[in-house]
């Protein structure tokens, strides 16, 4: 009678002692579980401050070399011409007169609407006829050259012409606009059109697809990349063809390029560099937009391989 109650006794602490053991082990099991997570966010969100830091640091570093290098030009020229290169904090405080910001501001918005149009002009043309070239070849024989012409000839020669054409005012300006603008959207829509891949066209040949199911199955959809290279490139071009229709008809209502011409007749240096200022200002954010544009369009199937 006493050895069953020895047997018993004997095992009961090693019962006693097993769930122990395994609420360690899942102690053990489950507390990286939860400190993972947190620990990985952690670690993510440092990269990501890391990598942003180290992707402002080299323009920043390349601002303050300019900025520098600007006030030590304008501390070089002597008394009598240092109001032709005025410093930055002087022209810093100029943007902000009232009677001068007001005027940048109009002649912004005036520039706007014409590089607007102007693009908006340019990229239905050059998409219409990049698309025509791809589609039929003896109109990309007969058309292309003069494509390249229209790039290369000097938009001076032909600023006379579209004057009387088209007057000095609002359209002329929209049609140099469109001139210099138009290449980039025909060349980058052109590429797009005829890059792909020859055996997805005779694939859609073997289902006997029409040219139109082509075009808009197959074409245009893989060309969207490049169109909005083509877009991106001809955003900013518009900005400066508006600026320059703006420079040589000034009839009507002034935009950006008239300001300037008057500030440089009246040798008003700080308000020539406010009104060249906000001029890059606007290109930059045409071509900001017209690339984020492109990643919401193209962004979740295309993706760059550099």
């Amino acid at each position: 009678m006493s050895t069953p109650s020895t047997e018993t006794s004997a095992v009961t602490p090693e019962a006693a002692v097993e769930p122990t053991v395994a609420a360690a082990h899942l102690d053990s099991a489950v507390e990286p579980a939860t400190v993972g997570p947190s620990r990985k966010a952690k670690r993510t969100f440092g990269q990501k401050v890391r990598r942003t830091i180290l992707t402002l640091l080299p323009p920043l570093g390349v601002f303050v070399l300019v900025i520098a290098g600007w006030y030590l030009l304008n501390a070089m020229q002597t008394p009598q011409r240092r109001f032709l290169l005025p410093t930055p904090g002087e022209v810093f405080v100029m943007a902000f007169d009232p009677s001068v910001s007001a005027d940048i501001i109009t002649g912004l918005a005036r520039t706007t609407g014409v590089a607007i149009v102007g693009l908006l002009i340019a990229s239905a043309l050059g998409i219409a006829w990049a698309t025509c070239m791809a589609l039929w070849k003896w109109v990309y024989n007969s058309t292309y050259p003069y494509a390249v012409v229209l790039q290369t000839i000097p938009i001076l020669a032909l600023v006379s012409l579209i004057g009387i054409w088209f007057g000095q005012e609002f359209g002329a300006r929209v049609v140099v606009c469109v001139m210099i603008a138009l290449f980039p959207m025909v060349s980058n829509t052109l590429f797009g059109l005829q890059s792909l891949d020859k055996s997805y066209h005779e694939l859609f040949k073997l289902q006997k697809a029409s040219k139109w199911t082509v075009l808009s199955k197959l074409m245009f959809p893989g060309a969207l990349p490049s169109i909005f290279v083509g877009l991106r490139t001809s955003a900013g071009l518009s900005v400066v063809g508006a600026i320059v229709g703006d420079m040589f008809f000034q009839r009507g209502e002034p935009g950006l390029g008239a300001l300037m011409q008057r500030y440089v007749r009246l040798l008003n240096m700080p308000q020539l560099f406010d009104a060249l200022i906000v001029s890059a200002l606007l290109g930059v954010a045409m071509f900001i937009i017209f690339g984020a544009l492109s990643k919401l369009v193209v962004g979740r199937w295309y993706e760059p391989t550099t």
